[in-house]
């Protein structure tokens, strides 16, 4: 039984299949099949009209923005030919947003991982013939570095991973200040205040990158940025 918040994501070949909402109606009615029942809300219904020529997907980056503004999971009607589609699943695996296909219920995010098993073969590859590489010049004398226990590189070390978690924080909250940018620019335009602009987003319950409720002074740091 279904529960939770989510975003659901059509895809139809071309603009006449658009128009004529031919498998377009399909796919809804199998999403509301499978929603049907459960403590449930379907926040946003996002359609993509796709070209075979196309390799981007605008309309999929939009879906997975609205899931990570509202924590909402991706829901679509078919996995199987999506699954297949390079950009599809090189964008769910990079955006790292929880999905469900309603025609494979028990896929996960590790099934994804499946599909784009050939890519990450190659990456290995790499990654092992730079490895027998190094294992071959060790063994004819030449000193690697590294840092030892104990030794000087040591603290050097914890600096580094510092910085690199510092680094990791920041480009989460410049990725998410990119998300929910758009909704308070509309009402920048609006002329609507810092406090009514926050007032809405936790209305629309929308966290902010840390999970918690706007305030005024959040949406004043998110401008700064």
């Amino acid at each position: 039984m279904a529960e939770g918040k989510f975003i659901a994501y059509y895809r139809v070949s071309t603009a006449k299949q658009g128009i004529s909402r031919l498998g377009l109606e399909a796919q809804q009615k199998a999403v509301r099949d499978y929603l049907n029942g459960g403590n449930w809300e379907l926040i946003q219904e996002v359609t993509e009209i796709e070209s075979g020529k196309r390799s981007d997907r605008p309309q999929l980056a939009e879906a997975l923005r609205f899931c990570r503004l509202y924590n909402a999971k991706l829901v679509i009607a078919k996995l199987d030919r999506l699954a297949r589609n390079v950009a599809f699943v090189s964008a769910l695996m990079e955006a790292k947003v929880s999905f469900v296909a309603v025609d494979l219920p028990t896929a996960n995010n590790f099934t994804v991982h499946i599909f784009a098993a050939a890519a990450e073969h190659e990456a290995k590859a790499i990654s092992d013939r730079t490895k027998a590489a190094l294992a071959a010049s060790k063994a004819r004398g030449r000193k690697l570095g590294g840092l030892r226990e104990g030794g000087f590189g040591q603290p050097e070390q914890r600096l580094v991973g510092q910085r690199r978690s510092i680094q990791t924080r920041q480009a989460k909250a410049q990725s998410f200040a990119a998300d929910v940018f758009p909704f308070i620019a509309e009402m920048l335009n609006a002329k609507m205040s810092l406090r009514s602009i926050a007032a809405y987003l936790n209305a629309k319950r929308i966290p902010t990158a840390r999970g918690k409720v706007w305030t005024a002074t959040a949406i004043k740091r998110l401008l700064k940025r």
